[in-house]
C-alpha cells in the first residue's frame, strides 16, 4: 500500500554533504522535513570512488563548522571511508531525519494549489518544497569517441577501484583534473605503463610559504569568485591530497615514466590520435600556478606576514622528451596499452523533476544561486552554484544556510496571507494554518 505523507513542509533529494548541510540548516529553523537517500548516507564517498581516493582539501578547511574529523590531523587529508562516516556523524548529531533506500521516481506540481507531489519507492509524499541535492556527479560521462572494441577493457573512473582490478598491461587515462592525475600515478606506482592524455586545466600549489592553497584561495577573496572566466567554464583542476598532498606536476610525472599526450581525439583501427596541444596545456597550468604565487606574494608583502619566502616553488621542471618530441598518433596494441580509463566527468539526471519549469532543453537547472525558476524547487550541491567554493565541503554547508533562509522566509510571507485570509473571514489562525507551515 503506498502511504501519504502530508505534514512534510520540505522534501530534500539525496543524503551527502549536501543533503546533511541542507538538513541541519532546515531544523535550525524548525522546518518539518525529511532526506530521502537511495542508498546509505554519503554512499558516493564509500562505493562510488576509487579505494585509495583522499580529500582534496585539508581536514581543517573541508568539514562543516560544527564537528571536526576525528581520525585525520588538522593538515592531513581524510580517507573516504573517514569522510564518510564524517557525514554519518553528523547527521547523527542533530538527528537528521534521513530515510535511507528511498528513492525518488518523479515529482509534479500539485493541481490547483501549491506544492508537488513525490512518488518515491517508499510511497507519495506532498510537500511545499523540494530540495535537489544530488550533487553533480550524477552520470558519468565516456565521449562518443570510445572505440568499439572488444579488445580494451573500457571504464570511467567512477567504476575504477584499485590497479588489481585491471587487466595486465598498460593504461591510457583520458582526463587530467583531481581524479585522472591520481589514478595514473597510482598505476604507474603500480609498474604499469601509463599514457595520460592532459586537457587545459588548473594546477594551484598544494601548499606555498607554509600554507595550503585552500588558506590562499580564502585570504586572496578566490573562493567568493561568483562566476569563472568564460575560457574556463570546461577546465579541470589538477590538485591532489594523495601521499600527504603534494602538487601535481606533470613533467615529474613524466620523468618518473609516465607518457604525457595531448587532449585525445580519435581512434580508428587500433590507432588513437592526440591533439598537438600538450605543451600549450602545460603552459596554462604554470601561468594559472605563478599566478597564484604571484597574489600569495603580493599578499604577505602587503600585510607583513612571517611567512618564509618560497623561490624554489618557481623552478619549473624541464620539458621531458614526451612534451619536446609529443606523440601524435599511438598503436594500443603496439604500446601494450589493454585498458582505457576515462576520466572525464559527469553530467546531471533531473529527470525525476517531472514537466516542471526547473530545467531547460538539456535537462540542466535553471536557477538563481540555487534557487530554481520553479518557486518551490531549489538546487545544492553543484559546481559555482552561488561561487566557487559551492561544491566544496564547506562551501555547499554555506550555500545551504542560504537556501535555508530563504526557505524560511518564505514560509513567513505564506504564513502573513494565510494569517491575514483567516482573519478576512472569522476563522481562528489554528484552523486556518496548513500544518507544514
Amino acid at each position: 500500500m503506498v502511504s501519504q505523507n502530508r505534514d512534510i513542509d520540505t522534501l530534500v533529494v539525496g543524503a551527502g554533504q549536501a543533503g546533511i548541510a541542507m538538513s541541519e540548516h532546515l531544523s535550525r529553523h524548525g522546518v518539518s522535513h525529511v532526506v530521502v537517500e537511495r542508498d546509505r548516507i554519503a554512499e558516493r564517498w564509500r562505493t562510488g570512488r576509487w579505494d585509495s581516493l583522499v580529500a582534496n582539501g585539508p581536514a581543517w578547511h573541508d568539514r562543516f563548522p560544527g564537528l571536526e574529523f576525528d581520525r585525520t590531523a588538522a593538515d592531513g587529508f581524510a580517507g573516504k571511508d573517514e569522510v564518510a562516516d564524517y557525514f554519518e556523524a553528523y547527521a547523527q548529531k542533530f538527528e537528521a531525519p534521513v530515510r535511507t533506500g528511498t528513492d525518488v521516481r518523479r515529482v509534479t506540481r500539485q493541481t490547483g494549489q501549491s506544492g508537488f507531489v513525490v512518488e518515491t519507492s517508499d510511497g507519495v509524499f506532498n510537500v511545499h518544497r523540494v530540495v535537489a541535492a544530488t550533487g553533480p556527479f550524477q552520470t558519468p560521462v565516456i565521449p562518443a569517441i570510445a572505440p568499439q572494441d572488444a579488445r580494451l577493457t573500457q571504464l570511467h573512473s567512477a567504476d575504477y577501484r584499485n590497479p588489481a582490478q585491471l587487466p595486465e598491461g598498460g593504461v591510457l587515462v583520458v582526463g587530467a583534473g583531481s581524479s585522472g592525475v591520481q589514478i595514473a600515478e597510482e598505476l604507474m606506482l603500480a609498474g604499469r605503463d601509463v599514457y595520460l592524455s592532459v586537457g587545459p586545466h588548473s594546477r594551484p600549489p598544494r601548499s606555498y610559504r607554509g600554507r595550503d592553497f585552500c588558506w590562499w584561495l580564502g585570504v586572496l577573496g578566490k573562493w567568493d569568485a561568483e562566476t569563472t572566466a568564460p575560457d574556463q567554464e570546461h577546465v579541470t583542476i589538477a590538485v591532489s591530497g594523495a601521499h600527504g598532498g603534494r602538487t601535481v606536476d606533470f613533467r615529474k610525472l613524466a620523468e618518473r615514466g609516465m607518457t604525457l599526450v595531448g587532449r585525445t581525439q580519435a581512434f580508428d583501427h587500433g590507432q588513437v590520435c592526440f591533439e598537438a596541444d600538450l605543451a600549450d596545456n602545460l603552459a596554462g597550468g604554470d601561468t594559472d600556478y605563478l599566478a597564484l604565487l604571484d597574489a600569495a606574494d603580493d599578499y604577505v608583502a602587503r600585510y607583513g606576514l612571517d611567512l618564509p619566502a618560497e623561490p624554489e616553488a618557481r623552478r619549473m621542471t624541464a620539458d621531458p622528451a614526451c612534451v619536446r618530441e609529443p606523440v601524435r598518433q599511438l598503436d594500443l596494441a603496439a604500446a601494450g596499452i589493454t585498458t582505457i580509463i576515462w576520466a572525464t566527468g559527469y553530467t546531471v539526471d533531473y529527470g525525476w523533476l517531472d514537466g516542471l519549469a526547473a530545467l531547460d532543453d538539456q535537462g540542466r537547472p535553471l536557477h538563481r544561486r540555487g534557487i530554481a525558476a520553479e518557486p518551490g524547487i531549489y538546487f545544492l550541491g553543484l559546481p559555482w552554484l552561488s561561487h566557487r567554493g559551492s561544491s566544496f565541503i564547506w562551501g555547499v554547508w554555506h550555500d545551504a544556510k542560504r537556501i535555508a533562509d530563504h526557505i524560511a522566509t518564505q514560509r513567513k510571507y505564506l504564513a502573513y496571507h494565510e494569517t491575514t485570509r483567516a482573519r478576512s473571514a472569522g476563522e481562528s489562525v489554528e484552523q486556518a494554518m496548513p500544518k507544514a507551515i
